[in-house]
């Protein structure tokens, strides 16, 4: 009889990912269902390449895992970006993976990421019903881009959201101290959608408008009306604060970048230098100070700052999932459905992973201003409620305690 089950985590890392984790294990616990979990070393790989980890006595104290695992930033187990073949083309690697599961005696597999996650969550339990295999596969989300269909946002970006409005912040409070005309740019990422750049909008206040300016990769960017975006600004504000996503474009499709973009096996764009750019174009055109930021993987992990919410919501999904493995379902993703934004109200509900896997939710236009240079106040109640909340770290010697990762280096 299988009984046991293995979780698994891919793709980039964020702080709440490890709260998924824990849920997970916790929901192992709870639960009648399972007798071992497993945890697979760099996500699918791992199980390929046998290379589990018996996280079972983790279950069985509570300290641990809720006061150190939940708040240990970026991905306990390790990640992975492994694309799976169609298995009509490639059965081998479906067939290594699912011998492994009859030799473990896997009644669920349960993997944690983001969109190409979920394309591995798709075709492993598409394999499933084609080879008659009981084993149920459900897919947890995550990513800080928060462009995960049908989940309202999702686990990762709260914290990220919360870390990029806090900088931004702390970011006006710095350039505010010099008394000359002055320009700063903040590139954040954000490939195709803008969401995590739009939550710069977060650290205005009612001493300081900054970010000034937001630009998205939902709508084209033109150099020429940047400039004059910056020039208008400047009118009115001795110094104009930027928030760029690294992924905009010109109407072309041309990536406003400093180096030429390179693909990932996924065919994502890889992009570099944003800012940068951006900082050269305003020095030539205008010839003020200016200085460019790239937040870069900074805004990934900073679990010293995360959302609370965002670290409940995880651990919530990661409950869930195991429920809905027990109770027979496969294919599926636990999703985030917002019943309200003040005061802020959620429940989880299970989608087909179909509706998710190779699609992205980009942000509605209407949330973009007409001159597409900033969000609209729908947007920002939309974000508001994702970064309330701060979490109680365990320090020694000044530094976060965070659960050792030996098994990964």
């Amino acid at each position: 009889m299988k009984d046991n089950c293995i979780v698994a985590q891919s793709g980039g890392p964020t702080v709440a990912i490890n709260a998924s984790l824990a849920g997970v294990i916790d929901g192992v616990k709870k639960s009648d269902n399972y007798t071992r979990v497993y945890g697979a070393v760099h996500g699918i790989q791992g199980v390929l390449d046998d290379n589990l980890m018996d996280l079972s006595l983790m279950a069985l104290s509570k300290f641990p895992m809720v006061n150190t695992l939940e708040l240990t930033p970026a991905m306990y187990l390790g990640s992975c970006r492994y694309k799976l073949p169609d298995y009509k083309e490639d059965a081998k690697p479906y067939e290594t993976i699912f011998k492994r599961f009859d030799d473990y005696q896997i009644a669920a597999f349960f993997y944690i990421g983001g969109n190409d996650s979920m394309d591995t969550v798709n075709k492993l339990s598409e394999y499933a019903k084609e080879i008659g295999s009981d084993t149920k596969i459900v897919g947890i989300p995550k990513t800080i881009d928060n462009d995960l269909m049908v989940t309202d946002h999702t686990p990762g970006f709260g914290s990220a959201a919360k870390y990029v409005a806090s900088t931004m912040l702390e970011i006006a409070h710095d350039a505010y101290i010099y008394y000359i005309p002055s320009v700063v740019i903040v590139e954040i990422m954000g490939r195709d959608a803008g969401w995590l750049t739009a939550a710069a909008s977060l650290a205005r206040t009612d001493y300081s408008p900054a970010p000034h300016l937001i630009y998205l990769p939902e709508v084209d960017f033109d150099k020429e009306q940047f400039i004059l975006d910056i020039q208008e600004k400047l009118k009115t504000n001795r110094t104009v604060i930027v928030a760029v996503s690294e992924g905009i474009h010109d109407k072309n499709g041309n990536y406003i970048s400093a180096t030429d973009a390179a693909a990932d096996k996924f065919g994502h764009m890889q992009l570099s230098g944003t800012g940068h750019a951006l900082e050269c174009l305003v020095k030539e055109k205008l010839g003020i100070k200016v200085r460019s930021i790239e937040l870069n993987v900074l805004q990934r992990c900073a679990a010293h700052i995360a959302s609370r919410t965002d670290i409940n919501e995880s651990f919530a999904l990661g409950q869930a999932a195991v429920k809905y493995a027990a109770s027979g379902m496969t294919g599926i993703m636990a999703a985030i459905n917002r019943i309200s934004n003040n005061p802020y109200q959620w429940c989880i509900e299970p989608t087909d992973v179909n509706n998710v896997a190779n699609k992205a939710k980009s942000i509605p236009p209407e949330w973009i201003t007409k001159e597409k240079n900033d969000i609209t106040p729908e947007m920002e109640a939309y974000l508001r409620p994702l970064i309330i909340g701060e979490v109680s770290l365990q320090y020694k010697d000044g530094l976060p305690l965070y659960l050792p990762i030996s098994h990964l280096i």
